[in-house]
Formats: C-alpha cells, sequence, structure tokens
C-alpha cells in the first residue's frame, strides 16, 4: 500500500525521524515547517494523510486542522496530530477540530504505521465514492458531495461484557447516542446486520473471547462490511491495537475512559459513516438514473446496448435461443400535433405500463427512443417470442388510452421480431432484423406483427 502522507512540524529533527519511517513503508512523504506552508501543499497538491504537530508558531495545529476540515476539498483528509501534548483536553479538543487520531511523542513506530495505512485504506473508499459523486455533477446531477452535518441521534452498538462499564458508556453517549448494549458477541453480529447501527464500539472485557474475531467478523459480512468500529482496550496494548487497525478497525481508546473523548471520537465515526451512506446512496441513485428513461421509468437505450451484448454472449456460448421485439406506436406524431405533447408523454407512460403488464421477469423492456420500445426476450425461441409479441399487440388495442384533458384515444402498436439464428453474429444484427420486420410491419398497414425471415 502506497500513499502521500504530509508531515508538518516546526522543529527540523521531528520531520526527519518521522520521514525516514515512513519512507522506510515506502510512503512518498511531502514536509511543512508550518501551518501556513501545509495548507498551501494540500491546496495545491494530492495528499492522502496528513500527520500534524500541534505546537507550532504563527499558526498552531488545531486552527490548521479547523481550516482544512472547513474547506470542502480537504475536509476528507484524515489528520492525524503528533504531538508531545498528552492531556485529555488537549485530545477532546483535536478531536473536535476534526482530527483522526492522536500519536504522542515519541512515537511508537508499529502503531504509527499501523494508523497510517489504516486511515489510507479508508480514504481510499471515501475517494472512490467522491469521484463517483463528482462525475455525477459534472452531468447535471445534484452535488453529492455536500453534507448538512450531524443532526439526529446516532445509533450505537456497544459490545461490553460487564453491567458496570455498559452503564457508564450509556450515560456519557446519551447526550449524542442512543446505545443499545449486549454482552453477547454472537448475538450482537445478528444485531448489527439485522439493524440500523450507525457505530459498533467493542469493549475487550469480554471473558474467554478474542475481541478481534468479532472485528474480523463484522468486516466480513457484506451488511456489517462498512459499519465504523471503535475498540476500548488497556493502555500499553499496542499489539492488539496495530492487529485492531490492520482488520479494518476505525478508531481506539484505551482504559480509563474520558468520557469527553469518547463522545468525540463517536461522533467523528457517526459523521463519517453518515457522509459515506450519503454518498453511496446518492451514486446508486445516479447510476439508476444513467441506465433509466426519465418519462416512462424503463431502462434506457444506454443500458439495453450494454446488457444485450450481455444476453447475446450468454444465449451464443450456451446455443441458448434469444428474440428482440422493436414496438412503435402507430401515428404517434399526430397525437403530439393534435393533442399537444402532454398528451404524447402520457400515452408514451401508459404504453410503458402496458409493456411491463406484459413482459416476464426475466424480460428486458427498454425505450428505444421517441415512440419506440424494445423488448429482450431471453431463452425464448421465434414462435414464443411472436406469441408474447402478439399478446402485447392486443393489450395495446385492447382498452382506449386516456389522455389528460379527459376523454381518450384508441391507439395501436405495430412489432417487429428477430430471433438469434445461425446467421446473426452480433447484437447490433438482431437488432436491425428486428427493425427491418417493424418496417415491414407499418409499410403493410400497421398493427400487426411481423417475425423477421429466418
Amino acid at each position: 500500500m502506497t500513499a502521500r502522507i504530509l508531515v508538518v512540524d516546526d522543529i527540523p529533527a521531528n520531520v526527519k525521524l518521522l520521514e525516514a519511517r515512513l519512507l522506510a513503508e515506502y510512503f512518498d512523504v511531502l514536509t511543512a515547517e508550518n501551518g501556513f506552508k501545509a495548507l498551501e501543499i494540500v491546496a495545491n497538491t494530492h495528499v492522502d494523510v496528513i500527520l500534524l504537530d500541534i505546537m507550532m508558531p504563527g499558526m498552531d495545529g488545531f486552527e490548521v486542522c479547523e481550516r482544512l476540515k472547513a474547506n470542502p476539498k480537504t475536509m476528507h483528509i484524515p489528520v492525524v496530530m503528533v504531538t508531545a501534548l498528552d492531556q485529555p483536553a488537549d485530545r477532546v479538543r483535536g478531536l473536535k477540530a476534526g482530527a483522526d487520531d492522536f500519536l504522542t511523542k515519541p512515537v511508537n513506530d508499529l502503531q504509527l504505521v499501523a494508523r497510517v495505512k489504516s486511515l489510507v485504506r479508508l480514504k481510499t473508499l471515501s475517494d472512490e465514492l467522491r469521484i463517483r459523486a463528482d462525475t455525477a455533477r459534472t452531468i447535471g446531477f445534484e452535488d453529492l458531495t455536500r453534507f448538512d452535518g450531524f443532526d439526529i441521534s446516532g445509533q450505537v452498538l456497544l459490545v461490553d461484557g460487564r453491567g458496570s462499564s455498559q452503564e457508564r458508556i450509556i450515560r456519557a453517549l446519551k447526550p449524542v447516542a442512543e446505545v443499545t448494549a449486549m454482552s453477547d458477541p454472537q448475538a450482537a453480529i445478528f444485531e448489527a446486520a439485522e439493524s440500523p447501527v450507525d457505530l459498533v464500539i467493542i469493549n475487550d472485557n469480554i471473558e474467554d473471547y478474542d475481541p478481534l474475531r468479532l472485528c474480523s467478523q463484522l468486516r466480513l459480512l457484506e451488511r456489517t462490511r462498512f459499519l465504523p468500529l471503535l475498540l476500548i482496550t488497556e493502555g500499553g496494548r499496542e499489539d492488539l491495537i496495530v492487529r485492531a487497525l490492520d482488520l479494518g478497525v476505525n478508531d481506539y481508546l484505551t482504559r480509563p475512559l474520558d468520557p469527553n473523548e469518547l463522545v468525540a471520537r463517536t461522533l467523528t465515526q457517526i459523521r463519517r459513516k453518515r457522509f459515506n451512506d450519503k454518498l453511496r446512496s446518492s451514486v446508486r441513485q445516479t447510476i439508476e438514473l444513467a441506465v433509466t428513461d426519465g418519462l416512462t421509468g424503463l431502462h434506457n437505450r444506454r443500458y439495453l446496448d450494454n446488457h444485450l451484448k450481455t444476453l447475446f454472449s450468454r444465449a451464443a456460448a450456451r446455443s441458448r435461443p434469444l428474440s428482440v421485439c422493436i414496438t412503435d406506436i402507430d401515428r404517434f406524431k399526430s397525437v403530439n400535433d393534435t393533442y399537444g405533447h402532454d398528451a404524447g408523454d402520457e400515452i408514451l407512460r401508459e404504453f410503458a405500463r402496458r409493456i411491463r403488464s406484459t413482459v416476464r421477469g426475466a424480460d428486458l423492456a427498454c425505450r428505444y427512443g421517441g415512440e419506440e420500445f424494445v423488448v429482450v426476450m431471453p431463452d425464448t425461441d421465434a414462435h414464443s417470442a411472436a406469441s408474447i409479441a402478439e399478446r402485447l399487440r392486443g393489450i395495446i388495442e385492447a382498452a382506449p388510452f386516456a389522455l389528460p384533458s379527459g376523454g381518450s384515444l384508441q391507439i395501436t402498436a405495430s412489432l417487429g421480431i428477430a430471433s438469434f439464428t445461425a446467421g446473426v453474429e452480433t447484437p447490433e444484427q438482431l437488432l436491425k432484423n428486428a427493425d427491418r420486420a417493424l418496417y415491414e410491419a407499418k409499410n403493410s398497414g400497421r398493427n400487426r406483427v411481423v417475425a423477421a425471415a429466418a
């Protein structure tokens, strides 16, 4: 794993020490001697993680972190404060400023490398979502990277073997989260998978149970793979912390717990999860919009072109039948000219609804463009395809189409079908054969089904 790390410290010896440790792990390292230089570098260069000293002249690390997190272009960059300050109040202040972690000088090498690698992994995932969201914005969708913050109580699952510590943690988190406490790790896995959870806190005080086993199982399951995990352990257990970070644990706390630090770290993880959840949801919606016809709700031609290639290749490889039907609304131009485009749009929507009511679950219905629609029928030979097309033609003709202004209109459709045979070598050729059949149906009187010659 490689990444670009920015080390910010006004003492050259500290910079050289951190730089040497990171270079030994094959990280690309940039350095800055003060906060102003750090902000300049981040504004002009891609950076994956920032190791930030607090006590610096001109602008201290707290202010640098606040500025980074206030800027939408840099707020996603993980910040680790590396400092000689070791008071709980300093840690809480840093976490509230947006820092992802604190490492106290002198820094433990294993813990430093494990923490940096963990944050790089998390940032890589977030970056992929942000890139897709940025792409969506450039083609006209909403800005998916905007986040309005944390406005509702979080849902925290606490896995803790002792009732007394459960009570203390629940009391500390009461202002910011609803906590469900459990002492059975296996039951907790089920709870995390089945319930809306923003964060899982795992206390390592469960007797005869390895807390890292629970962490690994939560990372393995699809439903819990992206849940933030916060581990609570004894101070001095660097080996456990390093292994936990390698497994994908997002954060950790050491006992005795400082309630303010617990709240700050909890809020950080919940906010990050809400942000990434919003990105994932928005990306899914964008993908759906990109392959869906906005008027009818059917798939669009872009989706048809790609999916038909897959179905065609599968049919060829397995020697299975495949048929395509292209249907066109008869004299649709006169509908728009006589009744207006609003009426035309309603006719198209109702036409799509009738197609949906006719096709089978395995069939693919798409709006091809204008008043043309395509139905792709896997595992369907020419005879069966003709029957399905005739049923669709009958459903179109059977009942008048309602007009938005009142009244109704009799609509018919012409349909052309083609099937995958030995002479058809590409999906484009299959579509072209169906299109020729449609043209023949139009020319021979409309409101009929014509099959392409075998």
